[in-house]
């Protein structure tokens, strides 16, 4: 067995899910997984692949069921499940974003991140974004793209955190219909389950049109920054 795969008894616990649900779901295609030797395994990659697509098709109930499970047990000093507010410095807020295609801004948005201090590695950060690009899109119609590596980078992220750029206008990124993306979040993670939770949270965030129109009218990175803790406080009443 591969170190990082689970065991069907490894991802129940991981997904707090009843073992027998998640033979069934694996027995019936909707779960990713392989025998060996007789023995359900599941590739760590894989699930959070897995899981990364049911977060971006949940509505707010089923996000809160991701966050609340992944706050359950699991790693220790997991990504200390922060808030959003708590994981986006001021620093690392671009708004405007000078960039007006695809590449300069995933570039752009690195070099972002990279000048906080917290990642080290920026130029494998920017390849590891466009390889996740390419094999699925994050970008989402209503104008949000939520960007990250396939897989958690702890060897070039000194801890946890989140940058925020807003383009002057939308443009193609590759979401659903050909809609344009004037919003984009950069993920930078340390572990699969904090990755997962702050995925979660901030796609509570922007499933309200409210938060989002006020993103898109703060003059600058503070005000963009208040927006987010207003509406992250809000959220969790």
């Amino acid at each position: 067995m591969i170190e990082e795969d689970f065991d069907l008894e490894g991802l129940a616990d991981y997904l707090h899910l009843d073992p027998a649900l998640v033979a069934r779901l694996v027995e019936r295609g909707k779960l990713p997984g392989r025998r060996v030797s007789g023995q359900w395994r599941f590739s760590r990659p894989e699930v959070t692949f897995w899981l990364e697509r049911r977060i971006g098709a949940s509505d707010d109930a089923e996000l809160a069921q991701v966050e609340d499970a992944m706050q359950r047990g699991g790693e220790p000093h997991t990504q200390d499940l922060l808030p959003v507010s708590q994981l986006l410095p001021i620093e690392a807020i671009a708004v405007p974003l000078l960039a007006r295609t695809r590449i300069s801004v995933i570039s752009s948005m690195v070099e972002l991140a990279g000048s906080t201090g917290w990642l080290w590695d920026t130029a494998r950060m920017e390849e590891a974004v466009r390889v996740r690009e390419d094999i699925f899109p994050t970008a989402l119609e209503n104008g949000v793209a939520m960007m990250h590596p396939r897989r958690p980078l702890p060897s070039i992220v000194a801890q946890p955190f989140i940058a925020f750029g807003r383009t002057e206008r939308g443009l193609p990124f590759g979401a659903a219909g050909g809609g344009l993306t004037d919003l984009f979040f950069l993920l930078c993670s340390v572990n699969d389950r904090g990755h997962l939770h702050t995925l979660a949270r901030l796609s509570r965030l922007i499933g309200n049109a409210d938060f989002l129109a006020e993103l898109r009218a703060a003059p600058d990175a503070q005000t963009a920054h208040d927006v987010v803790k207003a509406r992250e406080t809000d959220l969790l009443d």
